[in-house]
């Protein structure tokens, strides 16, 4: 009696290893970062080529490289690159700080005036406006970088400190903020020169920009853009929860002084300089999720890198859109941004966010 024998086996069937999908993925975000470095050099050159005045790509080429110290060379090297430099310091201080500060408090909707940095800023800049007679740009820089390191200690004890949860927190910094802007708007009431030298600055712009002034920001973005990509481990642990993020070894109130000190330096740099810009650090960090995901190792480069492509691409329109005057930065992001950001709100992707 015949017995059929079982078939062979065939060859067995690959299957991907379980790591191969996410150093996939890792690969083409590398690959978008290179992109996304890309398209802020182009929007660096279109910056120092493109403004008010028309100047010959040429004579751009000449004056940057080289100068004779004519006028088109000076308005090249001493008002466009000063003003371009700026623009990539704040729009990256702006992105990163939004980008934390949404992760810190749990809240898609936080932007760099949740915990009261820029009504901190603001207001001390109008009281060295008002009670002290303060006049240049390089004073109301370290008027504003005071109010806003003051305002997030107060805001941080506020919400309280080693016990401070992301709601605390908000609830803190919008109480805050309430105050500061009614003590900003009473004190303009009463003092006309504030009210004119604090239009312009509250408004935020680029305009002001010159070489001392980046070189002052530069060293206190360094140190919060630092700091925050540092964040990015403990950050993404925390957002599981509390719980969570202990049993993973996070150190809570560590992580939150330290991002609340990244922000305090990245968001009142930005501020201080060009006043407050609004809806770039609350849509950015909204828009790299849409394509990276919530993992904020991938999260913040691109912020960092994204924010200043829309802060100057704003800046170039604001200078081509009413030739031969200027519209103000904040005007334009605002002008941009909103109707942007809900539109990607209303996106049903994003309600995942």
């Amino acid at each position: 009696m015949l017995v059929d024998s079982p078939p062979s086996p065939g060859p067995p069937t690959p299957v991907a290893a379980p790591e191969a999908a996410p150093r996939r993925r890792g690969a083409v975000h590398a690959v978008g970062l290179l992109a996304a470095t890309g398209a802020l050099l182009l929007v660096v050159a279109a910056s120092i080529a493109i403004g008010a005045k028309q100047i010959p790509l040429d004579q751009v080429w000449h004056a940057l490289f080289h100068s004779t110290g004519n006028a088109t060379d000076v308005v090249v090297r001493d008002v466009r690159v000063p003003r371009t430099l700026l623009g990539v310091l704040a729009g990256t201080a702006l992105g990163l700080a939004g980008t934390v500060m949404q992760a810190l408090t749990r809240n898609p909707l936080a932007d760099p005036g949740l915990f009261g940095i820029n009504a901190g800023a603001s207001a001390a800049v109008v009281s060295g406006i008002s009670f002290l007679g303060v006049t240049s740009l390089t004073g109301y820089v370290w008027f504003a970088f005071l109010g806003a390191a003051l305002v997030s200690v107060v805001v941080y004890a506020l919400g309280g400190s080693r016990g401070a949860t992301p709601v605390r927190l908000a609830l803190a910094g919008t109480a805050v903020t309430a105050a500061l802007n009614g003590y900003v708007y009473s004190v303009q009431l009463m003092d006309s020169a504030a009210l004119d030298r604090m239009r312009f600055w509250t408004v935020g712009s680029l305009a002001s920009a010159n070489s001392a002034l980046v070189a002052q920001l530069a060293p206190f973005v360094a140190v919060g853009v630092v700091v925050a990509l540092t964040l990015a481990r403990p950050l993404n642990a925390m957002a599981l929860g509390d719980d969570q993020a202990r049993a993973l070894g996070t150190r809570l109130t560590a992580t939150r002084v330290l991002a609340l000190g990244s922000v305090t330096l990245l968001c009142g740099a930005a501020t201080a300089a060009c006043g407050p810009i609004v809806f770039v650090g609350l849509m950015v960090p909204h828009v790299v999720r849409s394509f990276t995901g919530p993992d904020l190792r991938w999260v913040l480069p691109y912020a960092a890198i994204l924010s200043p492509v829309l802060l100057l691409g704003s800046d170039i329109v604001g200078r081509v859109v009413v030739r031969p005057s200027e519209l103000q930065v904040g005007i334009v992001t605002a002008l941009i941004g909103g109707p942007l950001f809900i539109h990607l709100v209303r996106r049903r992707r994003m309600a995942q966010l």
